[in-house]
Order: structure tokens, then C-alpha cells, then sequence
């Protein structure tokens, strides 16, 4: 059946300026990192795909190595994209990356300018799409000159392959010098998406002010932290979840005793909160105004309507975040 999206679908979400860019992007973004892949069944992809976009997620990111097996994601979403997309595709905002191992040989990894122009073509093909909206270096490259891997943003950009760039996984010092060698060659850093949730807050003694000074977005993956700070895993680890697959990035070992007892804890502010775990936590991440979205992944079309909830009420006393952050740090 011919889809056709949903005429409210930009009343309920809330855009948000990506630094001091022109760009805007919705407060919830998807990412594909898990649950697109080979092993995962179409129809699901498919029906997630086309509720994210009916609520008004206009923002889709990927990674040339999301799948698995790496590829894969990109393959199905261009699958999705021509089916059902087409005439909505300037109403997305569609985002890749590079930077780890996609193939062999030394060509194939990191942050040269072989790799990265080889690898957004690549990536351009399997979407069957000309440019993407956001390009992204996915890690930081010790043994290739910064100025190399920056210069091929630039020229990217230049290419018309990528309307803006970003940066992932990069610390607070490598990202600033990214920044001043990119405002040099005349093109901006657009976009920083980090590891950041109420479990892993690493971002906020250093990163958070260098992107706010630089007029740089924060995108936060793993919001999440993977599914932990959601009600699957209180009482147990399920079948169907990330820790449980042998193909996910949670191992079980990461669901220990002290986490569990904190995920508990986080969960009863929840509930008095009237939220559920997963939407403080993603509320928790949109109070700041300076996060432009957050990066959810599901594997469900519930788990993405329990997530939209989190924009009903990202509003925190203070009495509430001390009880939050009492939880978290000790």
C-alpha cells in the first residue's frame, strides 16, 4: 500500500536549532545503529520508519558500518526511503558516518582521505541518494593529521555529498582543535554527537562548554545507555533485548547488581514524576537547551511511542535532580 504520512505529524514535535547553525532538527531523533540490520525482519523496519516520521521525527542517522553484517542498515533504509519516502525526502534530514573498520586493507578504517571520500560513496550508493544531509568523521584518528581528516569534510561539503559535518566519539581537546582547523578552511562544525546519558556524563566537565562556545549542536547517542535506563531490564534480562542478543554492543556483565539497583532507584523518581523511566531519562538530556536532539534506537514501535512521551515534561525541580544525580554518583 501507497503510504502517505500523517498531516498533524509536525503539531506534537519540537524543533530545536543545531548551535548556530540554520539547521533545526526534532528534539527526538532515530538512529539505525541496531534493529536495521539483515538479522532484523523488514516489516518491522519498515513500520518504525513511517511512525518516527508520522510524530514529526524528520531526523534519520546512520553509520556506513550499522547493520549487521556493516552496510546493511543503509541497504534497507534506501529500500525504505525509495518505497515509501521519495516525495518526502527534503522533509528528512538524513545522516552517516565513518571512521571504523568497513573493509580490508589499509584503506578501510580510521580518518584518511582515501577512506572517508571511498566510504561516503559507498554509503551514497547503498541509500541511492545523491548527498546526505550530515556527514559525520565517527572517531578520532590519533595516526592520520587532523588537518587531513577535517580538510575532507571540507571537501565533501564542497562536493555538495554532505550539506553539513559533525564529529563523533571525539574528546573535549581533540574536538576543539577540530573546530578551529574547520573555521579556518571556512566551513563550521555543525553537529558533536557524543556518548552521553544519565549513567555516563563524561560530557559535561569539559565538551558541553566547548560546543556552547563554538555554536556547535549536541546530538547525545545513547541516551538510553542502551536500553538500561528503560523498564526492561528492572527485574531481569529479557530474550528479547540488547544484553541478551549476541549481536549487541550491552553485555551482561554490564547489568550487574549495582546497576540494576540504580536503574530501581531512577525508575521510583519516574514513576513520581508520572513518567516512565525511559522519559525522564530522555527528559533529563532535553532539559539543557543547549542538546539539540537526542538519539534514540528502538526495536519496537511502542518502546518509540514511550520515548515521544518524553516531550510532554522535560521540566525538573531541583529537589528532583539532586535525588537523580544522589542515584547516579554514588
Amino acid at each position: 500500500m501507497h503510504y502517505t504520512a500523517n498531516s498533524e505529524r509536525y503539531k506534537t514535535m519540537e524543533y530545536r536549532r543545531c548551535g548556530k547553525s540554520g539547521l533545526k532538527l526534532p528534539a527526538i531523533s532515530l538512529g539505525l545503529w541496531h534493529n536495521f540490520g539483515y538479522v532484523d525482519p523488514f516489516a518491522n523496519q519498515l513500520e518504525i520508519i513511517k511512525t518516527s516520521f508520522d510524530n514529526g521525527i524528520t531526523h534519520f542517522d546512520l553509520a556506513n558500518n550499522y547493520g549487521p553484517p556493516s552496510g546493511a542498515a543503509e541497504e534497507n533504509f534506501g529500500k525504505i526511503l525509495h518505497q515509501n519516502f521519495k516525495k518526502y525526502r527534503d522533509e528528512m534530514i538524513i545522516s552517516t558516518k565513518a571512521g571504523y573498520y568497513m573493509w580490508e586493507g589499509p584503506y578501510g578504517d580510521f580518518g584518511s582521505k582515501k577512506y572517508l571520500i571511498s566510504s561516503l560513496d559507498q554509503s551514497l550508493k547503498r541509500m541511492k541518494i545523491d548527498y546526505v544531509d550530515i556527514f559525520y568523521h565517527h572517531r578520532f584518528d590519533a595516526d592520520t593529521p587532523l588537518e587531513e581528516t577535517m580538510g575532507t569534510l571540507h571537501s565533501i561539503v564542497q562536493q555538495g555529498k554532505a550539506l553539513y559535518i559533525g564529529i563523533s566519539n571525539y574528546k573535549a581537546k581533540d574536538s576543539e582543535r577540530a573546530f578551529e582547523i574547520l573555521t579556518k578552511l571556512g566551513v563550521k562544525c555543525t553537529i558533536h554527537q557524543p556518548k552521553y546519558s544519565l549513567l555516563n556524563r563524561w560530557v559535561e566537565s569539559e565538551l558541553l562548554d566547548i560546543l556552547y562556545k563554538n555554536g556547535v549542536g549536541c546530538i547525545p547517542f545513547s541516551p538510553l545507555a542502551q536500553g538500561l535506563l528503560t523498564n526492561k531490564y528492572i527485574t531481569s534480562i529479557p530474550q528479547d533485548s540488547r544484553a541478551y542478543k549476541p549481536t549487541g554492543f550491552l553485555k551482561q556483565e554490564e547489568v550487574n547488581n549495582e546497576v540494576m539497583e540504580k536503574i530501581k532507584k531512577l525508575n521510583d523518581i519516574a514513576q513520581k514524576r508520572n513518567q516512565t523511566l525511559a522519559q525522564m531519562s530522555l527528559g533529563w538530556l532535553l532539559k539543557n537547551p543547549n542538546i539539540t536532539s537526542v538519539l534514540i534506537g528502538v526495536s519496537k514501535v511502542t518502546q518509540l511511542i514511550d520515548c515521544l512521551g518524553a516531550l510532554q515534561n522535560y521540566n525538573f525541580t531541583q529537589e528532583e535532580i539532586d535525588s537523580i544525580d544522589q542515584v547516579v554518583k554514588h
